[in-house]
């Protein structure tokens, strides 16, 4: 017996032999078209109308902006199995990443196994770690699944941090932030000067009556091109040790961006790459030209004043909060996710459980540079795993013990910042090489 709703997808009562992907945005599209690829039966479930996650910007979970594109190039973003058509541009904006997720699900017909416009409500343990899923819908149908991929995405639930005081003007968080209209001749202060946060301030530049900048500390910039091309097509040609890299890299970006602190930025408390850098050319220009101005950590509230952790203070009509985002999965218990404390859950390259084989966390993984096709073949091991455990492979079964723990260093010698967005920070190479090579480890088995 089987139902269609939203699109054409089908609801069926016999999905206990079935897997569960949550979410239609770029990793749930990659653990479809892995699944889909292994012959592994699923059905997708995705809250919106349509696939694209946060890269369509109709979606109501969407924290993208109008002015919003990629801070890496497409060449170094895509899925390699589909690449995006010469006409779009070096650094796509939301609607041709849209269309292009779109094309790349009608293409495979991945789009088919899902059930848009339907939220997971609910996913609980049916008993064992090695019994299978129930996944409870908004229609109020729960169902039986084998496994749950869960792929809701990393960048839509705000973290908001509190402030001493109140401020009696308009505060906002950027993921509620779509136009820059809502600054016309406003003094705005941004909190918070990551890739978001200058994005928008280069926006409210020429709207706003003022606009400032506060921030905690320091950061590193990084120009969208180099000798005409792409800065991250250039350097991901270059093949050097981690800690070498680093540092050539950053001579290099000094050349091109100069130095951020003569434009009123602290000295970066951090070295190039131990931080997410600011992909964004346009705020130190802007800087430059008095347009916009650095301002310190917010030490209080007081009405329309904002007073400074140095004791300057100045007046506001819009405080906008770019302080990103936190890990959110609503649906299900944390302790189901070995998540007892901490800023993410313990998995084994940020996506095993330790002990439920059946059970998977897609795309919570972000390094500079590891664009859609680290996440693509993320989904890729998890998919030949999944084939594996079926067949009983000797490579599964090893892969299920080294999932248990101790778990490798992903970091590549890198000494990461120890802040809540960067606890599923990983270095690229090093991630995809261990990736890579469970990968070959399963493949050579078939």
């Amino acid at each position: 017996m089987a139902r269609k709703k939203s699109g054409g997808a089908v609801s069926r009562s016999d999905t206990a032999d079935r897997f569960c992907i949550i979410g239609a945005g770029p990793a749930g599209l990659a653990a479809a078209r892995n699944l889909q690829r292994f012959l592994i039966p699923f059905d997708g479930y995705e809250s919106h109308s349509d696939v694209g996650g946060l890269w369509d910007i109709t979606n109501q979970r969407s924290t993208v902006y109008q002015s919003a594109h990629l801070i890496s190039s497409k060449r170094m973003t895509e899925f390699a199995e589909f690449p995006m058509a010469d006409d779009v541009a070096d650094y796509p904006s939301h609607s041709e990443l849209r269309n292009y997720f779109r094309e790349f699900a009608r293409h495979f017909g991945i789009d088919k196994a899902y059930r848009f416009s339907t939220s997971v409500v609910k996913v609980e343990p049916q008993g064992d770690p090695g019994q299978g899923w129930l996944v409870t819908l908004d229609t109020g149908e729960t169902l039986p699944y084998r496994g749950v991929l869960i792929a809701n995405g990393t960048l839509s639930e705000p973290n908001m941090p509190t402030f001493r005081g109140k401020f009696s003007g308009e505060l906002l968080h950027s993921a509620a932030y779509k136009t820059p209209d809502i600054f016309r001749d406003k003094r705005v202060l941004i909190v918070g000067a990551g890739n978001s946060g200058c994005d928008i301030a280069v926006d409210a530049v020429h709207h706003a009556r003022s606009v400032d900048i506060s921030v905690r500390r320091g950061y590193h910039f990084v120009p969208k091109y180099v000798f005409g091309k792409p800065a991250d097509a250039i350097g991901g040609r270059i093949n050097l040790p981690p800690l070498l890299k680093q540092k050539v890299d950053g001579i290099i970006l000094k050349w091109f961006t100069g130095d951020p602190e003569r434009f009123g930025f602290p000295k970066p408390d951090h070295a190039l790459y131990e931080s997410h850098p600011i992909v964004n050319s346009l705020v130190l220009y802007h800087l430059g030209h008095g347009d916009i101005s650095v301002k310190a950590d917010i030490e209080r509230f007081g009405g329309r004043k904002v007073h400074f952790v140095d004791g300057s203070q100045a007046e506001y009509d819009i405080v906008l909060l770019a302080t990103g985002y936190r890990l959110h999965y609503p649906f299900i218990e944390r302790r189901h996710l070995n998540w007892e404390s901490g800023a993410a859950p313990e998995l084994y390259l940020n996506c095993f459980h330790p002990t439920r084989d059946n059970l998977f966390v897609m795309g919570m993984v972000e390094a500079s540079g590891i664009g859609w096709q680290g996440r693509y073949e993320q989904a890729e091991l998890v998919a030949r795993y999944i084939r594996g455990t079926m067949r009983k492979s000797r490579a599964a079964a090893r892969l299920t013990k080294l999932k248990k723990g101790p778990y490798p260093d992903m970091r590549g010698g890198m000494k990461y910042l120890k802040l809540d967005r960067m606890a599923y920070y990983v270095h690229k190479d090093t991630y995809r090489t261990a990736i890579r090579n469970h990968i070959d480890e399963l493949a050579a088995e078939e």
